[in-house]
């Protein structure tokens, strides 16, 4: 979720890691749509449209969108057209959005599905009026020529190992730890939830589960007082939170119970890098976002002008509905108040004064943070 790290962070999506993602076998499966295209090549005066899930996460209206706008202009020297919607949440609204996309004639749609399932019609619906459709952050389903994201297995595995880590000579099999994922609509919440289990399953006791419903915060909240009330207040050892929006509704239900147990959360969201520096939460997955917005430019001002996109995507991804889709995926990093300076802060995501505001300056100061 950069204003910031074109430089170190930009090399790290042009090598995008080798990996591979198996298939879900379907009778229906068919291939990605072909990046190469019969279309004929164009210029710089080219459409894109992108649309975003929602609002409520930090990262897209900060982040994503003003950095996949940035790389656009750059790559079509300021000539592309571009135009922008976020769904804020609603699967409905997004389908609507993809229809005006049609309707305006975009020549290539980066798409970052509310829910991927629900949102194959769209898909379908835009390629069939000639146009590309590029997955951004979320594995849209139907016909997409290709796909951008981060590992996202590998974030559970990373949440899943900082929190054991946290717990130290607790993480045994009797500690108990509850589990907040994300969204069921979310393909990526799937992935988190089975890397992290991947690495917590037989080390600790899953005592309460829940997937939470957009997202949200406040939902967490509810969940996490459930849990308390359910596991008992002085029995849970910590806490997986997938995402550091969620995070901070369940340290609220923490505190208010009297409980200070580690957290995990993903995204370095400003918040929960202050919540790391004053020990409120343990961690945060890094995903530097300049590498995923600049590699969803650059593939669908290729698409769009009718290249091939084998310089930009190393790595092939499948999805229920096609295969091998051309795809980068961006490495993450475990965001611990030890390597605040040389993550967030080194690559201009944050500066200092924006952390350490008010209450948390002096937690700064003794981290070294100023």
């Amino acid at each position: 979720m950069n204003m910031r790290m074109r430089r170190a962070a930009f090399a790290v999506a042009a090598g995008a890691m080798a990996v591979s993602l198996a298939a879900c076998g379907s009778a229906k499966e068919s291939k990605g749509s072909d990046s190469s295209s019969s279309a004929p090549a164009k210029g710089d005066n080219i459409k894109v449209g992108l649309l975003l899930p929602e609002n409520k996460t930090a990262r897209y209206e900060k982040f994503d969108k003003p950095l996949i706008e940035k790389k656009i202009k750059e790559l079509t020297n300021g000539k592309a057209d571009f135009q922008y919607n976020n769904a804020r949440q609603d699967a409905n609204l997004q389908a609507q959005q993809v229809d005006t996309m049609i309707t305006n004639k975009v020549d290539v749609l980066i798409l970052d599905a509310v829910d991927a399932k629900a949102i194959q019609n769209s898909v379908q619906k835009a390629v069939d009026a000639g146009i590309k459709v590029v997955a951004y952050d979320r594995l849209a389903e139907g016909p997409i020529s290709a796909y951008t994201s981060f590992d996202n297995e590998e974030v559970g595995k990373t949440q899943g190992t900082a929190l054991l880590k946290a717990l130290g000579s607790k993480a045994t099999k009797s500690s108990k730890i509850v589990m907040v994922n994300g969204s069921v609509t979310d393909p990526n919440a799937a992935m988190f939830k089975k890397g992290a289990h991947s690495v917590l399953d037989g080390k600790v006791t899953i005592a309460k589960e829940y997937d939470t419903k957009e997202w949200s915060p406040d939902n967490a909240n509810s969940e996490m007082e459930a849990a308390i009330s359910a596991v008992g207040k002085g029995k849970i050892a910590g806490v997986y939170s997938a995402n550091d929006g969620m995070a901070g509704g369940i340290i609220t239900a923490l505190k208010a119970a009297g409980l200070s147990v580690p957290v995990t959360g993903q995204d370095a969201e400003l918040a929960g890098v202050q919540r790391i520096v004053a020990g409120e939460q343990y961690m945060s997955v890094y995903k530097p976002y300049a590498p995923e917005a600049d590699a969803a430019a650059e593939m669908a001002v290729a698409l769009a002008q009718g290249k091939s996109l084998d310089s930009v995507a190393k790595d092939k991804v499948s999805s229920g509905s096609a295969k091998d889709v051309p795809s980068v995926l961006v490495p993450v990093t475990s965001l611990t108040k030890d390597n605040i300076k040389d993550t967030v802060i080194k690559d201009g995501v944050y500066t200092a004064a924006d952390i350490c505001t008010g209450k948390y300056k002096s937690a700064c100061d003794k981290l070294g943070i100023n």
